[in-house]
């Protein structure tokens, strides 16, 4: 197979609360396992800031053989960030609000209907939360409900809020509760088209348009998790803004636990449903689908384009894979129950060799359309 010498990359990240920075250091701890596993020398490069967006390059050599990568960071941390500055009573509120605003679009009905376990995970923090305000009310009322003085609430109520705060609210922290209430409110303002979520993808498809002006023998972009739903806005928008950005080249788009029909199955995602449509139809792209059944934090079997209303375009190619395939067994086996720690999988280092490494594709000798037909078991040759 032949090798490929330049590689253009915009990766949008999904639900963790990091910014490129932190995305970077990600990726050379990601690359240093690779590396080991492939035995191929991945050099990574320090975080540069440029009109075109946070990026650093991965030199990869094999042999005499080099490939060089300049990967663009476009995430939304700092939006997320700005959602969270509010007090923790706010923040519930907000997130709740969202779940409703949701729910009333039609969403979380489509969830279930199509991928349950998803819905599960829509509904989990907010269930979480509700069962932790129970449990604080129960405490409140415990003389009450014991038949004691009223007076011992002067004691339950201060017990109750201690619980809430220093025992609660951590426990419900390890799930990463109120960045998903921020991380709902974000994929209603981008189902929306909100000003929040315009900007944001104007801002991003400006840079892309500027990066676009570096010469690759391939572009990829990836996304992961809700990153698929910005992944298609900013590259839906290039083309609305340049129709011709993409001629003569070859672009492939693949998504990582893609969750795009977290913001398209809400009923006001008109625009990003077109979107959708732009990329699934245009000739030059390449559009794959990495997914894996014990990640329930995506849309398992969905066929993004289909469900957004584009059966008539080129349909995404679903590539399953299975992480038990790449990870050690005790690895595999101290992580598969942890569902956060799963959806992270997809952009972590290996322990062994299978069809599927986030930092081979991106970063690779191998031509990234090449992945659309991987085999999970069958390591590719390098």
């Amino acid at each position: 197979m032949a090798t490929v010498q330049s590689r253009l990359v915009f990766y949008f990240p999904g639900f963790d609360p990091l910014d490129a920075a932190a995305h970077h250091l990600r990726y050379q701890r990601a690359a240093a396992l690779a590396g080991k596993t492939w035995d191929v020398a991945y050099e990574v490069g320090k975080l540069e800031s440029t009109p075109a967006g946070d990026h650093f390059t991965v030199d990869a050599r094999i042999g005499e053989k080099n490939t060089r990568s300049s990967i663009f960071v476009y995430d939304h941390n700092d939006i997320i960030s700005h959602l969270r500055s509010t007090s923790v009573a706010q923040q519930v509120a907000s997130g709740f609000k969202a779940g409703a605003g949701i729910i009333a679009e039609g969403a979380a009905v489509r969830y279930f209907r199509y991928a349950w376990r998803f819905g599960l995970f829509f509904i989990f923090p907010f269930l979480l939360m509700l069962a932790g305000g129970a449990a604080t009310v129960a405490i409140t009322f415990l003389p009450w409900l014991f038949g004691l003085s009223a007076w011992l609430c002067l004691l339950s109520v201060p017990v109750a809020a201690l619980f809430f705060v220093k025992a609660f609210l951590p426990f419900a922290e390890r799930f990463h509760t109120l960045h998903l209430y921020a991380d709902w409110r974000f994929a209603l303002a981008v189902g929306r088209d909100d000003p929040l979520a315009r900007e944001w993808i104007e801002d991003k498809a400006q840079a892309v348009l500027l990066a676009l002006e570096q010469p690759s023998e391939e572009i990829l972009v990836v996304s992961h998790s809700m990153g698929a739903s910005l992944a298609l806005a900013v590259i839906g928008r290039v083309l609305e803004l340049q129709p011709d950005a993409l001629k003569g080249r070859k672009l492939s788009f693949s998504t990582l636990g893609g969750a795009a029909l977290q913001c398209a199955f809400l009923s006001s995602a008109t625009r990003l449903r077109q979107s959708i449509g732009k990329v699934a139809h245009h000739p030059e792209v390449t559009w794959f689908d990495i997914q894996c059944l014990t990640d329930p934090i995506h849309l398992y079997r969905c066929n993004t384009a289909h469900l957004a209303g584009h059966e008539d375009a080129q349909q995404p190619t679903i590539v399953p894979i299975r992480f038990k395939h790449s990870l050690s067994t005790e690895r595999y086996k101290k992580n598969k129950r942890n569902f956060l720690r799963m959806h992270r999988q997809y952009v972590l280092g290996p322990d062994r060799k299978s069809g599927f490494d986030f930092t081979l594709m991106t970063a690779g000798p191998l031509p990234v359309a090449s992945f659309a037909g991987l085999e999970s078991q069958q390591p590719p040759v390098l």
